[in-house]
């Protein structure tokens, strides 16, 4: 009974999924705005050169924002008496980035445009988009017409929100629950070919993994000792500012930085498609820019749903 009721959930995921795919499209703003998607490219470019590290910032917005409740701007949104941030919740917090540049763009966009008609939930998508192709990845289509949420919720942030301590049983069992299937899973955690992680975060595998590089080990203790140094940063890979296979070709060797990094190549059955993509970035590269468009149609808002805010930060 309870698989048959697992399967029963999965497959009413598939199909929301399926649903929202066919209410969002690419040319979306093409008659509202034209000038829309070029305004968010300047301000994400501008924003990348700036700071290479942006990018990544960018990028993992839009993911954690898909994962709770769905791709609907919820992150962005500031507490209110209503509810608590999800900006506070285990995985965000002192961590995920990149506000003030969604600001930015929404400014932007609203002036080129002359009006709020561009959500803050597609601002978030494009502006992933755009940041992996700033640093030299692939480009895709991305889907259009979601709305934003008027509510967010750190508890559901908590609980939905991959940690970096998961294994791969788990791992596979969190994206599942969003609709997404092992090929997501290892092309989604290939976005770690960009950015760094604070210590804190590492600090236990380094130290207690057995399934580490003694050399690579002890690169990052050199950085991340102990006690202390929490915050200090350490790159998933060792080209943090370029997309690249380099984060596969790591886990090969045994030098994944996150726990959950790591179990992508640790006898499992995604041991292939790292493998894979360690040596083919076409097959990545594609394999990335289905599962970023497959994830940006979790559960989004269309229609009458929701809202476009004014103010990313609060709902009108």
């Amino acid at each position: 009974m309870a698989s048959r009721t697992n399967f029963l959930v999965h497959a009413f995921l598939w199909l929301c999924l399926a649903a929202t795919a066919l209410s969002l499209s690419p040319r979306f703003y093409d008659k509202v705005c034209p000038q829309a998607l070029p305004a968010i490219k300047k301000v994400v470019e501008a924003a990348v050169h700036r700071e290479r590290r942006m990018g990544a910032s960018l990028l993992r917005l839009h993911f954690h924002d898909c994962f709770v409740n769905g791709c609907d701007g919820s992150l962005l949104l500031d507490s209110t008496p209503a509810f608590e941030t999800e900006k506070n919740a285990r995985g965000n917090l002192n961590s995920v980035r990149g506000f003030e540049v969604i600001d930015q763009i929404k400014a932007e966009v609203d002036r080129v445009c002359g009006r709020p008609v561009v959500s803050c939930a597609d601002i978030l998508a494009v502006a992933a988009r755009d940041s992996v192709v700033a640093l030299g990845g692939p480009t895709w289509k991305v889907r259009l017409g979601r709305r934003d949420s008027t509510t967010a919720s750190r508890a559901l942030a908590d609980s939905v929100l991959p940690s970096a301590s998961m294994d791969l049983p788990a791992l596979i069992d969190n994206f599942k629950n969003q609709g997404l299937n092992q090929r997501d899973l290892v092309a989604l955690s290939g976005g770690h070919t960009l950015g760094v992680s604070q210590c804190f975060i590492f600090r236990n595998r380094i130290y207690n993994a057995t399934n580490i590089d003694p050399a690579f080990a002890k690169e990052r203790r050199a950085t991340c000792p102990r006690t202390g140094g929490n915050t200090n940063l350490a790159p998933f890979d060792p080209t943090p500012a370029k997309f690249d296979t380099t984060y596969f070709k790591n886990l090969v060797k045994q030098r994944g930085l996150l726990t959950s990094d790591q179990a992508l190549f640790n006898g499992g059955s995604t041991d292939k498609l790292v493998k894979i993509y360690s040596s083919n970035p076409d097959a990545f590269w594609d394999d990335f820019a289905k599962s970023m468009i497959k994830m940006g149609n979790i559960k989004s808002l269309t229609g009458n749903q929701g809202q476009i805010r004014v103010n990313c930060r609060r709902a009108n």
